[in-house]
């Protein structure tokens, strides 16, 4: 019994520390959005090329970050809080629909030096940007009541 007692604490500290990964990952590919977006009129320059690339890079890391620190441990049936699953089957369904759309984007662009062609970007950024706020609104209201049922608990 005394054991479990231990996993407790422990189990609390990882889920805090994989959310605050999972934020600071985010932060990091939204710094790059806005430095990307403000190179607007594009051109297919080198540097614009080696950003859109590391933006991509940053981008699917985030995604990927999310998946493994919020959504892996829903979609394996291991949560047990109802509110929690209640809020995880509201918005995951959007949260797919936004990662699909997240690696198209990464399809099209993550090409490393040989992007020329950028008449579509502004664009394609923008609808991303959309995209990126919506994810970001369902995965913080999952966020905030993981950490408030973890404080809770």
């Amino acid at each position: 019994m005394l054991s479990d007692n231990h996993t407790i604490p422990e189990r609390r500290a990882r889920s805090h520390q994989e959310i605050d990964d999972l934020v600071e990952c985010r932060t990091g590919a939204l710094a790059l959005y806005s430095e990307l977006a403000s190179k607007q009129p594009f051109k297919p320059e080198q540097d614009t090329q080696r950003l859109l690339q590391t933006f991509c890079e940053s981008l699917i890391d985030y995604t990927a970050s999310a998946h493994f620190q919020l959504y892996r441990h829903i979609d394996e049936d291991r949560e047990r809080r109802q509110p929690i699953r209640a809020i995880a089957d509201e918005i995951y369904p959007n949260i797919s629909e936004i990662t699909q759309q997240i690696l198209d984007f990464n399809d099209k662009y993550d090409c490393e030096d040989h992007c020329g062609d950028f008449s579509h970007l502004a664009t394609d950024l923008s609808q991303l940007g959309e995209k990126l706020a919506d994810r970001i609104e369902l995965e913080d209201r999952l966020i905030k009541l993981l950490a408030s049922s973890r404080d809770h608990n």
